[in-house]
């Protein structure tokens, strides 16, 4: 029997929300197709940000056990040169393409990598055949770059720099009409169509887009298609997305829903001006996901017209909750961020979204994409770590329906490797020990061999710039650090209080000590260095 294709699809900070099939207004119907012919995931969870997310999909594992124990651009000195905290995907783990590749698949991939600035670690090293990668984890989406005096750089321009890599060489010059979503998916059609090089195997593509992710920029038309859908606020939209949520089966009619959180000034309190900015900063959010949703359904085009399309696994997720960040009150991004920004970028209105604009969205719009869910992005609060996810392939039994089981971005890779009937190597691989896996194969599930994921026991752990939470079946043990939450911990049963309204821990304390004696097994077998630093965070109003 032939062995089935898989196209491995992320998105960048997309919210819970954003795709039609998943409540939203934008215009996504290729993706929309494929959710609701499959399975879509309403209680799939990730890491609370991007490169560890990535290290844990292609790992099968714990980030701090794959190398991104925290972020490249932040580790701690304390963290500095420990295991697990390397900054790339370590040699502790044997990554899914490398064991797609030995099963004798054609192993190709192209957009954002996040998991290693430099030649030992791109993805050639890592059992991909084929690979153009953005290296770092953003860029500008048209390939602009400003002309600004090295000393003035601020921190947030340095570590996003455009660096892009083909296979084992770094790319120095990119084509004049570049604009991410289309670049890396013309690029993965050329590989899919590349026969030479496939030899009729089946091919494990991996097509990692750097969108919506700030910087926000789209081509024009696209952008033009959103005018004035927003011109009512994220408030209002958060409360059409929640009634579509609930009307589409995602959400519970009587789920609680957690109030916004901002510091920043809500709608009402906003200038005429301010206003009209905001809203425009959402169109073209909303067009970066229109754009990408138009190059998926180019890659879904092809498969069909070449009939692979029913021997192909499709599986889609966005790496972490909706990105609420206001980056220019974070000192880690600076210093003077705005005031470069406002010197070397033209942000004046009509020119919002071109490749020489530099905006994004902040944390009013991006809780309109989280909602019922506790705020965004680097938090380990549902909203930083809850995420849209489906999985579509014919021969799955589970098929045109919605599950609201638990499961983690490292069940990817052992139900893959399930799937495919290929065994993990255990705890060596071509000479290098490896960490054990962390996820678990959902087959069983698809197939409908049992009517759940994880037993009621299941523990998972979760710890990024001093965010903590553990989940213990329905119980969450959940610490935000200030200012941004109460600097303890709280504790929420999930199935009563989806949206983390009411801390039980008074209530509860067995059961809150019970899932800190659970932490702290956690936090040793994943080698956790914990602290309560956290660069993604204001640390004032």
């Amino acid at each position: 029997m032939t062995q089935p294709n898989i196209l491995l699809i992320v998105a960048d900070d997309l919210g819970f929300s954003d795709l039609g099939a998943f409540g939203g207004e934008i215009k996504t119907p290729h993706l929309d197709a494929i959710a609701e012919q499959g399975l879509r995931l309403t209680n799939f969870h990730t890491a609370s940000t991007c490169s560890p997310t990535r290290s844990m999909l292609l790992s099968g594992t714990d980030h701090h056990l794959a190398g991104l124990g925290s972020m490249a651009e932040s580790i701690r000195p304390e963290q500095q040169g420990k295991l697990g905290y390397e900054g790339y995907l370590n040699d502790q783990v044997a990554a899914l393409p490398e064991l797609l590749h030995d099963a004798g698949y054609y192993t190709i991939m192209s957009g954002k990598w996040h998991l290693g600035l430099t030649p030992e670690r791109f993805p050639a090293k890592r059992g991909f055949e084929k690979s153009f990668a953005l290296l770092p984890g953003a860029a500008n989406h048209f390939a602009f770059e400003a002309d600004i005096p090295e000393e003035e750089v601020p921190g947030l321009l340095k570590v996003t720099r455009g660096l892009y890599a083909e296979n084992d060489a770094f790319i120095h010059e990119l084509p004049s009409d570049f604009y991410s979503s289309d670049y890396f998916t013309d690029t993965l059609l050329g590989y899919l169509k590349d026969d030479q090089a496939r030899q009729d195997r089946p091919f494990f593509a991996y097509l990692p887009f750097s969108a919506p992710h700030w910087p926000l920029q789209a081509p024009q038309q696209d952008i033009a298609k959103y005018k004035g859908v927003y011109d009512a606020g994220p408030e209002v939209l958060r409360e059409q997305r929640l009634a579509r949520l609930k009307t589409i089966g995602l959400v519970e009619q009587d789920s609680t829903v957690h109030p916004v959180l901002a510091r920043s000034k809500f709608w009402q309190a906003l200038t005429e001006e301010e206003r009209k900015t905001s809203a425009k900063s959402m169109e073209i959010y909303a067009a970066m996901v229109d754009r990408m949703d138009q190059n998926i359904g180019r890659v879904i085009e092809h498969l069909k017209r070449t009939n692979q399309y029913d021997n192909t696994l499709i599986i889609f997720l966005s790496d972490n909750g909706a990105e609420g960040a206001q980056l220019e009150a974070l000192p880690v991004f600076g210093p003077n961020l705005q005031a470069v920004i406002d010197q070397y970028y033209d942000n004046s209105f009509d020119n919002l979204g071109n490749g020489n604009s530099y905006v994004w969205y902040g944390e009013h719009w991006a809780q309109a994409a989280t909602a019922p869910s506790r705020l965004f992005k680097a938090h380990t609060s549902e909203g930083g770590i809850r995420t849209p996810a489906f999985i579509h392939y014919p021969k799955l039994q589970k098929q045109q329906q919605i599950s609201h089981e638990f499961l983690t971005v490292m069940d990817v890779l052992p139900t893959i490797l399930d799937l495919l009937n290929i065994q993990h190597p255990g705890s060596h691989y071509k000479g290098r020990s490896l960490v054990p896996l962390r996820g678990q194969s959902i087959l069983p599930y698809l197939n409908q061999d049992r009517d759940y994921i994880h037993e009621q026991d299941h523990v998972t752990g979760w710890e990024l710039f001093g965010q903590k939470a553990l989940r213990k079946g329905d119980w969450k043990a959940l610490f935000i650090p200030a200012p941004n939450g109460p600097n303890q911990w709280q504790l929420y049963n999930l199935k009563q209080d989806t949206g983390e309204t009411q801390d039980l821990a008074e209530t509860y304390p067995e059961k809150l000590q019970e899932l800190l004696a659970d932490w702290q097994v956690y936090v040793r077998e994943n080698g956790v260095i914990e602290g309560n630093f956290n660069p993604l965070i204001r640390e004032s109003a």
